[in-house]
């Protein structure tokens, strides 16, 4: 019976601790990309689910990875939202025949009015991932309260669960690229050129006379010829009959 309610007694404190980790891994300052595909656009949803303690969330700074160079804020309807930009040490290419000459090193939101703490926001930002499949972007996030503030700054080290730190920093890893399926399947390609040669076949075999038609001339021409010869017969007769006899 003690080793049973020792038993019940360690599961319980076990599940426990990990309904305590999950409620404090949900509290933090989280980013969830739609995506962590190497070079691909990506949208980023930065989740803000509680305020500074009690105190209500005034203005969140997010501070955006050296690999990227544009970002394009979503507008949100109870916060303004401001980009700082810092100046490259190069130019970097913008796709287009121009260059960039800055980048966006921060995407500052600021609170029409106090987000209270209890009531979640999320935060979107628009980017073009890095081309650099295992790499890991961190987003150091300072969120700021009407009092105090929470630095969300910290980086796992080596080894090191980000669920153990307090103040963890937003961050994922990029991925290898898949297919973009721009590319139409190969099946599709092959039926489609199939389809095409029956189109020109039967096409070519409109444009053929019917069965018999390449004749049709020459049956009439001997039909004329028999009828001539028919009417040359009865004019004959006919002529031989109104002769008068001597």
């Amino acid at each position: 019976m003690r080793k049973t309610l020792r038993a019940l007694g360690a599961s319980a404190l076990a599940t426990g601790l990990v309904v305590v980790g999950a409620g404090a891994a949900a509290a933090h300052v989280t980013v969830i990309p739609d995506t962590t595909d190497a070079g691909a656009y990506a949208l980023l949803t930065f989740g803000v689910p509680h305020g500074c303690g009690d105190s209500p969330t005034t203005k969140v700074s997010i501070q955006v990875p050296e690999q990227v160079v544009t970002v394009t804020p979503t507008v949100n309807p109870g916060w303004d939202v401001e980009k700082v930009m810092a100046a490259l040490d190069e130019p970097v290419d913008d796709g287009h025949g121009g260059q960039y000459t800055e980048r966006v090193a921060e995407v500052v939101y600021t609170a029409k009015a106090p987000l209270p703490d209890g009531y979640r926001d999320a935060l979107v930002l628009s980017l073009k991932l890095p081309d650099a499949a295992g790499d890991t972007l961190v987003f150091p996030t300072v969120q700021e309260c009407a009092e105090g503030e929470s630095a969300w700054v910290q980086v796992p080290a080596d080894g090191e669960d980000g669920h153990d730190l307090e103040l963890p920093a937003p961050l994922f890893e990029l991925t290898a690229a898949e297919g973009d399926g721009h590319d139409a399947p190969a099946e599709t390609v092959a039926d489609d050129a199939a389809g095409s040669d029956g189109s020109a076949a039967d096409g070519a075999a409109s444009a053929e006379p019917a069965d018999g038609s390449d004749g049709a001339p020459a049956a009439l021409t001997w039909t004329a010829l028999v009828l001539a010869a028919a009417g040359l017969v009865l004019g004959a007769l006919g002529f031989v009959r109104s002769r008068p006899k001597a």
